[in-house]
């Protein structure tokens, strides 16, 4: 991957476990962000580009670690110019936005991949594997738990623009359980405390509860709390046949850590981002699909729209159409 071209858009937190995978493949990757852009290029041995219209002519891929509010617009950019995109999670702040980013790329002839790198962590790769292979039967029920410290910035807290617990951290378990189980017809959700004038409090914990078209259900919990709190992740999947289980804080390896702020923690003996990255570049070389794709990211968006809509309401939110993501 020596000659590949790939350029960073944003410089905060995300932006270095993204920038120290692009070293281990090999690519000339180039950064531009309104802060940080020297130090991370120095950090990484990456050039800088004075903005994004400069960048996006140089690059074969884009991978925008920006915050939410901002990834439409830079991904809707990158397509126009042509150029591959790779895109954190959520996809954008609302579903319209994100199916307006399919829709271009695929018009355009660009991948388009949200980055839901859960899907990439040995742990959930394995629990996949073994629901395929129905070890367990079909699946019932799905429970799934994300908590930890809160994040620093104060994008992630405003609710209008794309921020939200739900929408930020709960979403790598929207995706998993949409992957494990398939459509969703109902939501609903609650939060507590709750949002107040568009500020999300912290601590703060909303709990969703899912109906899928398959007849399974999920149960899914996310936490920001105080400086300090350990990060944990959990999930567990009860079928006719047995159950399949995992829990962060019964890990056996004592040597992971958090990468930054609010993100899962990484083994050394495994990177999900390099993974994630490298099946991205793999499915553009070879014009195959990666693990993810571009509807996969819209349909976590709508079960997390639906999910505030819940909160706002008080009551179950039925889905017009059952979701099939397409990535898995």
């Amino acid at each position: 991957m020596s000659g590949l071209r790939v350029g960073l858009i944003g410089a905060g937190g995300i932006s270095r476990v993204h920038a120290d995978a692009w070293r281990t493949l090999g690519a000339h990757a180039t950064v531009t962000s309104r802060t940080g852009a020297e130090d991370l290029a120095a950090e990484y041995g990456m050039s800088v580009a004075p903005d994004v219209e400069t960048l996006l002519a140089d690059v074969d891929i884009v991978d925008i670690v920006t915050p939410s509010a901002t990834h439409a617009a830079f991904a809707l950019a990158a397509i126009e110019a042509g150029v591959h995109v790779i895109c954190e999670k959520p996809l954008a702040p609302t579903a319209a936005e994100a199916q307006r980013i399919v829709d271009a790329a695929a018009e355009a002839g660009v991948r388009l991949f949200p980055a839901h790198v859960v899907r990439y962590f040995p742990e959930y790769v394995r629990v996949k594997a073994q629901v395929d292979a129905r070890t367990v039967g079909e699946v019932m029920t799905q429970r799934f738990l994300r908590m930890g410290s809160a994040p620093s910035a104060s994008w992630f807290f405003q609710e209008s623009t794309g921020g939200g617990v739900i929408r930020d951290l709960m979403i790598h378990d929207i995706d998993q359980a949409l992957w494990l189980a398939g459509p969703v017809t109902t939501v609903s959700a609650v939060q507590h405390p709750p949002t107040a004038d568009d500020v999300v409090p912290v601590p703060v914990t909303a709990r969703v509860v899912l109906s899928h078209a398959s007849g399974a259900r999920s149960d899914l919990q996310a936490t920001w709390g105080g400086p300090g709190l350990t990060f944990r992740t959990g999930l567990e999947i009860s079928g006719r046949l047995g159950t399949l289980a995992h829990d962060s804080a019964e890990a056996s390896s004592p040597t992971e850590a958090a990468t930054t702020d609010h993100l899962p923690p990484v083994s050394p003996a495994s990177n999900p981002y390099l993974d994630e990255l490298a099946d991205f570049v793999a499915a553009i070389d070879h014009d195959a699909d990666a693990r993810v794709s571009g509807a996969d990211g819209v349909a976590a968006i709508v079960v997390a729209e639906a999910a505030y809509a819940s909160i706002a309401s008080g009551a179950t939110v039925t889905l017009p159409a059952p979701l099939t993501p397409a990535g898995g």
